[in-house]
Parts: structure tokens; C-alpha cells; sequence
């Protein structure tokens, strides 16, 4: 990494001095404690750190990736199946140090990755402390876990320190974006920002010895009820953007949890169910119909909360 693009502790303070880390672009003066539309201030909030074992294969591998879920998110939407902490109604403020000493823990627990969940509001905290622990002797990849609702301009903070990408591709949709997650525009910044993020890391590598992602990058899409058509106008995007030079994850999980018995109508009745079989059958088909080979889905009944991990405070 050139020297110029190190964060350093003055850089991190003035982002956080006038927010503009994501499309959101409020302005806040998190640095003297407002809050950003992401709900967090100046110091980083975390709700668990430990090994994690419902990534993709390549990810989680045997022993699991080490995965820190911060507190907090630009995107929040409705159906968030973290809401609590995407709401920063869980978690604990911990310090750049200590964030540095997590990622050490978490790869002396043979952790196959270190696996930043929603970190995009603390970026600049974030860079440091992974700057500081590669210093310490941190060499697991550093997997970057988002909703895609980023600006280029803050991802390029992770150039060289970021080896897999684990972005979200949620609608294709203005008006579904608009109702779901209060962004119509979620389109239009997410796929530039994952055109971004494959301009830095290429075509997947994978470890043939042990089936774990070196570098690259693995889009995921969560079907939701009734929106068959959108899922398949996100893969035959990402297959005629980028076609086998990407993982593409279809993910069936979707859960209706109990906080959306508070949404109004029709988004209330849109979202109370789970995918069915056959909805989630028509879309693999369509993959498979368009020629996505690198491509992973979901067996069995993935629609559970179990799935959820406790956020508890694990590891911090």
C-alpha cells in the first residue's frame, strides 16, 4: 500500500467530522456526537465477535470465519433480520485497540477469515485497525460483508486491505428499493459499487486443498415473496456484467420476524411470508437457464431464526 493511502487517526477524525461515508450523505458531525443516519457516533459499536459458521462454504469453511457484526446500518431495511443491531439497539463501544486485538483473537482461533458484517459507517476506524494488525502479524483474509449501499469513494479505503467481497445485489427495482429500504437509488450505487469492488480484487482464487476463497468476490441475492421477477432481473445483470468471474449466492433464508406485525399496509402483507419452494425453483432454473455456473443456493428449510446469530457480545 502507497503511504499516501494509510488511514491515519487525523484522516478518521476528519470523516467522521462531516459524514459522507455512504449515499446517505447526512453531514453529521459524528466526531461531537450526532449520530449519523446509520445510527452510530464517532466511536465503533460492535455486538458480537466470533467464529461463524452459516457463510458460503468458501467462506466459513471448518472452523468457521471470524466475523464481527457492528452495530448499526445505512441501508435499515424492514425486514433487516438484524434489526436490533442494524437499529443500535445492541451492541458495545469498543476502541480502535481493541477492534485490532479482536482480529488477532479470532485468527489464533484458526478462524479462515476475518469477516467485517456492516462495518461500511466505521470504515475509517476499521482501516486502522486492520492496518495495525497486519503490522502484528494478521494474514487471513479480510472478507467485506455489506448491503452494497456504499459509495466508491469510501470503498477505496479498503484497496489493499480487503481480499474478498461479500456484497448484497437486493433489487433491481427503484420502487421495491424505495418501499423496502427508503432507497430508491439503491441500484444505481450498489452495482457501481460493486463494479468497485471487482476492479480491485478480480476472478476469484480459491485454496484447492481446502475449498476456501483467497480473493474475489461473492454477490448474494435473498429472494423476497413474490418478487420472482426481480430476482431474476438481478442475475441476468450480474451474469451479462460479469459473468463466471464472480460467485453468485441465492439465498432462499428470507424470515418474517415480529417486528413487521408494526409496518403499514401493502408492505405488511408483501413481506409476512416465506419464499416457497417453487418461487425459489424458478429462479435457480433461470441461473441455470442464463449460464450461471459459479453460482451457490440454499438446501432445506433455511427460513429460521435459529439462523440469527445472538448478539450478546461475544468476543468484544
Amino acid at each position: 500500500m502507497h503511504p499516501d493511502m494509510k488511514m491515519t487517526p487525523e484522516k478518521a477524525e476528519k470523516f467522521m467530522h462531516d459524514c459522507t461515508l455512504c449515499p446517505r450523505r447526512c453531514h453529521a458531525d459524528r466526531q461531537t456526537g450526532a449520530l449519523g443516519f446509520c445510527g452510530q457516533g464517532a466511536e465503533i459499536t460492535a455486538a458480537r465477535a466470533a467464529l461463524h459458521f452459516w457463510e458460503e462454504p468458501c467462506i466459513s469453511g471448518k472452523l468457521g470465519s471470524g466475523a464481527i457484526f457492528f452495530s448499526g446500518c445505512s441501508l435499515r431495511c424492514v425486514f433487516c433480520q438484524n434489526h436490533n443491531i442494524a437499529l443500535g439497539k445492541a451492541g458495545r463501544v469498543i476502541s480502535v485497540q481493541r477492534l485490532t486485538e479482536i482480529f488477532l483473537e479470532l485468527q489464533e482461533k484458526g478462524a479462515a477469515n476475518i469477516n467485517l458484517v456492516t462495518a461500511g459507517h466505521f470504515l475509517p476506524q476499521v482501516c486502522l485497525a486492520l492496518e495495525a494488525a497486519k503490522e502484528q502479524g494478521l494474514s487471513v483474509p479480510i472478507v467485506y460483508n455489506t448491503s452494497s449501499y456504499e459509495e466508491v469513494s469510501s470503498l477505496r479505503m479498503l484497496e489493499g486491505l480487503a481480499d474478498i467481497y461479500l456484497p448484497d445485489l437486493k433489487y433491481r427495482s427503484p420502487e421495491l428499493a424505495g418501499r423496502f429500504s427508503h432507497a430508491p437509488d439503491y441500484f444505481e450505487k450498489a452495482s457501481l459499487a460493486i463494479a468497485e469492488m471487482f476492479r480491485q480484487v478480480g476472478r476469484p482464487v480459491v485454496n484447492p486443498d481446502s475449498g476456501l476463497m483467497k480473493k474475489g468476490l461473492i454477490v448474494r441475492h435473498l429472494l423476497l415473496p413474490g418478487q420472482t421477477g426481480d430476482s431474476k432481473r438481478i442475475l441476468r445483470y450480474l451474469h451479462d456484467a460479469y459473468g463466471n468471474d464472480i460467485y453468485v449466492s441465492i439465498m432462499n433464508q428470507y424470515t418474517p420476524l415480529e417486528h413487521l406485525a408494526q409496518l403499514p399496509e401493502p408492505e405488511r402483507s408483501m413481506l409476512r411470508r416465506t419464499v416457497t419452494a417453487e418461487e425459489y425453483r424458478r429462479v435457480l432454473d433461470f441461473a441455470d437457464r442464463i449460464g450461471i455456473e459459479n453460482g451457490f443456493y440454499q438446501e432445506g428449510k433455511t427460513a429460521a431464526e435459529s439462523f440469527i446469530p445472538e448478539f450478546d457480545g461475544e468476543g468484544l
